[in-house]
């Protein structure tokens, strides 16, 4: 192979005109550690948000006491603060005092940043509130619980909203899913008009019947096999964390735009989980030899119930959640444990500490009782 290389070079250099210099990219090296390195987050699409907010949606869990004190904290600082950008609220009986009302529909009022309160889960429910077209930037803060999609801790709600405002602030987009159901004669499945946009996962599962689904994949209108399992999930990058990771799925960066098919508890043992292109269309049909229909859960919730004959399309959405990033905010002096505002991938860091990824087996505990 090099002297292969070495016949190149020469050929090259022999065609070049006297007197001039050869091209130090055409010089093979050998040793990679002269190898230019490479920025380490220039790989992860991060663009800018620029646009100051003028209306803001605070979405939270159920009120407990710290959140009553977190929404008052926060509804005081944007009214102190930034006088002219508007609050609103989801709407339910506890309306903060100082918000207006939103309700989500074609008429509802333009939002320009979602803030939420509360775990991953409340980010899904924001995201099912945008149901029918763009996701505004969502800014999430963590009340307590550690999570994939927590990137700030509620103390530093201050300085995260002033990097946004003043337009400092990047977002992942974050890929969802087009679910659309169908009847056995290929009809939409009752009064679904748009389609179902999925954050994490769809999944398809046996509930509580004790037989097996029955399922036949399809990739692009081809067949791909016949699954007997006690279900199916198609999930995001961000989902791949989620019920897939639990299934035995892979874990994908969330940068990626692809789509992961995991069987849970599958009859074959070669029946392993697929990544597919984002641009594939991946349908799911309850067999017709099925003996039991299938739930369908998405993002956690039971929306249908699918019988054999009946099938389901996903894709990818043509609008992400846009989300925006820990490392693209200032680092504080205050480090809050898996939620301070850091320098390095958000997604490296969560992997390390939320799941532990490739800790050792031998725990401080162990090695106590070795030296013992």
């Amino acid at each position: 192979m090099f002297s292969l290389l070495r016949q190149c070079s020469r050929s090259v250099r022999q065609s070049l005109p006297p007197n001039s210099t050869f091209p130090s990219s055409c010089i093979a090296k050998r040793h990679f550690s002269r190898l230019p390195s490479r920025n380490s987050s220039a790989h992860i699409p991060s663009p800018t948000w620029r646009h100051a907010p003028k209306a803001i949606l605070i979405v939270n869990k159920l009120r407990t006491q710290p959140v009553v004190l977190a929404i008052d904290a926060l509804l005081e600082h944007v009214q102190t603060t930034y006088p002219g950008v508007r609050v609103f609220h989801e709407d339910r009986i506890d309306i903060p005092h100082g918000a207006e009302v939103w309700r989500p529909g074609p008429n509802a009022q333009k939002i320009d940043l979602v803030v939420t309160l509360g775990g991953d889960g409340t980010i899904l429910h924001a995201s099912s509130l945008f149901s029918a077209g763009a996701v505004p930037p969502v800014l999430s803060f963590s009340m307590g619980t550690l999570g994939f999609l927590l990137p700030f801790h509620i103390d530093d709600f201050a300085k995260a909203l002033e990097s946004v405002y003043l337009g400092k602030a990047t977002i992942l987009n974050r890929m969802r899913l087009a679910c659309t159901f169908y009847d056995e004669k290929l009809s939409k499945k009752g009064n679904d008009g748009d389609d179902w946009q999925v954050m994490n996962e769809i999944a398809l599962h046996r509930g509580s019947s004790p037989h097996l689904n029955t399922i036949d994949i399809f990739v692009d209108g081809q067949h791909l096999t016949e699954a007997v399992s006690d279900g199916l999930i198609v999930s995001t990058p961000t989902g791949s964390t989620a019920y897939s990771l639990s299934a035995g799925g892979p874990i994908v960066h969330p940068s990626l735009s692809a789509l992961v098919l995991t069987p849970i508890c599958p009859r074959s043992l070669s029946f392993r989980p697929l990544v597919f292109p984002s641009s594939s269309v991946i349908t799911l049909r309850i067999g017709d030899r099925s003996r039991a229909s299938a739930g369908v859960s998405m993002d956690g919730r039971t929306s249908h119930v699918l019988h054999p004959g009946e099938s389901v399309n996903v894709q990818a959405s043509p609008f992400p959640v846009p989300c925006i990033n820990r490392s693209s905010i200032v680092e504080s002096e205050a480090h809050h444990e898996g939620a301070g505002p850091g320098k390095e991938d958000d997604w490296v860091r969560d992997i390390n500490n939320l799941l532990q990824y490739n800790a050792t087996f031998r725990s401080k505990a162990l090695l106590r009782h070795s030296r013992t």
